[in-house]
This record gives C-alpha cells, sequence and structure tokens, in this order.
C-alpha cells in the first residue's frame, strides 16, 4: 500500500484529499505546512507528497526545493490556486512533477497520483522500454528495433532523462543541470541540438515515441498509442 503525505495548511482540503485517497486504497498522513512536513518525512517515510503552495512557515515552493535536495526523486504533486503560466515554470524548475490547480476534480487528482507512482517506478528501474526502443543504465546500450544504437554518453543521458518520466514536463534548466552539470559554460542552443539529433537517430514512425517541445517550458517524451 502506497502511502501519500498530503501537506496543506486547510483543513477542508486535507480531509478532501485524505478521503479521495483512503477510498482508493492509499494509506494517507497529514502535515499543516511545510516545516511541518520536513518534520515528518522520515518517521512517515511517503511515497509521494501532494503540496499545496501557500502556506505559511514554508510554502510549497521552498518544501518542493528541500525534497528533492534531501528525498531525491520522491514524486511531488502541487496542488495551487494560481493558473498563471509563471507559477508553473517555477514549481517545475523546482522539481514539482506535476501540477493541479484548485478547484479540481476529484477523478483527475485520483489518476495523477496513481500516473506518478507508475513513473518513479520506472525511473528507479535500470532498464527502460519506450516504445519499440530499450535502453539499459547499466550497459549504457541503446537497442531500436532489435538492432543496437550507439549514441554519445550526453545523448544517452538526455534520453534516459526523458524516457523515465515519460508524459513529464522537464524544463530546459533541469535537463542542461542533470545532464551537463552545475557548471556548465554552453548555452542553451546546446541542449536544442542535442534533441533534435536524438529526434534524427529515433523517428518517431519507427520508434514509437516523440519528444515533443513545450514552448515557454521545455521538452517531454511521449509513447504513442
Amino acid at each position: 500500500m502506497s502511502k501519500i503525505l498530503v501537506v496543506d495548511d486547510d483543513e477542508y482540503i486535507r480531509e478532501l484529499v485524505g478521503t479521495l485517497l483512503k477510498n482508493e486504497g492509499f494509506a494517507v498522513a497529514e502535515s499543516v505546512n511545510g516545516r511541518d512536513a520536513l518534520n515528518k518525512m522520515d518517521s512517515e517515510n511517503p511515497d509521494l507528497c501532494i503540496v499545496d503552495v501557500m502556506m505559511p512557515q514554508l510554502d510549497g515552493f521552498e518544501l518542493c526545493k528541500y525534497l528533492r535536495q534531501y528525498y531525491g526523486e520522491l514524486p511531488i504533486l502541487m496542488l495551487t490556486a494560481k493558473s498563471d503560466i509563471s507559477q508553473k515554470v517555477r514549481g517545475f524548475e523546482l522539481g514539482t512533477d506535476d501540477y493541479l490547480t484548485k478547484p479540481f476534480e476529484p477523478p483527475e487528482l485520483i489518476l495523477r497520483v496513481k500516473a506518478l507512482l507508475r513513473r518513479y517506478k520506472v525511473e528507479t528501474a535500470q532498464t527502460l522500454t519506450v516504445g519499440a526502443v530499450t535502453i539499459d543504465r547499466t550497459s549504457y546500450a541503446v537497442t531500436a528495433g532489435g538492432e543496437q544504437a550507439d549514441i554519445p554518453m550526453k545523448e544517452f543521458e538526455l534520453l534516459w532523462k526523458l524516457a523515465s518520466a515519460l508524459g513529464k514536463t522537464h524544463t530546459r534548466d533541469s535537463l542542461i543541470e542533470n545532464v551537463w552539470g552545475y557548471d556548465f559554460e554552453g548555452n542553451e542552443r546546446t541542449l536544442d541540438v542535442h534533441i533534435n539529433r536524438l529526434r534524427e537517430r529515433f523517428p518517431t514512425e519507427k520508434c514509437g515515441f516523440k519528444i515533443t517541445t513545450i514552448r515557454g517550458l521545455g521538452y517531454r517524451l511521449e509513447v504513442l498509442s
């Protein structure tokens, strides 16, 4: 049974979200603000956090920053009453995995939670299959349509990052930091070049996935149904 930590200073929202999750068979823990959530992380050991943005003491953005720093790839779903793009950009830059604007439809919340938990299981794997392509992180081998494809290490790391979080939007800055490092001295054009090379190596019609440009944010990898 997966445990979800619901972090919101609004008692009504905590009760609503908690009830929805419990009805789906999840275990639920609650925190009233970001600082309270950090104090409970080790004892509760959640599999996913649902975090409100506007909270006293430590808001959702700062909490997200701390969670990414100390708890790695733990899935984070942000709840907020703000719907403008700048808030979403900031959330993704700090490491949130998904974003849901209040008021929300209960079925959508549950679908997003389940999708994030599935994605996390994929991210912790060492071998991924996306469409007709298999990516092996232990040997750094990529197989497309039964044939091994030799690709440069940076392209492999970029492909792995995108493929390990299917459907997740990665900001340009986060991709550069994860693949090239914080001390990267190039420019964003380097990322664009590598994305285009991956698109050329793995054409959508042959490999069954595409790398989509999300204007104003970054990129995400989508498997075609």
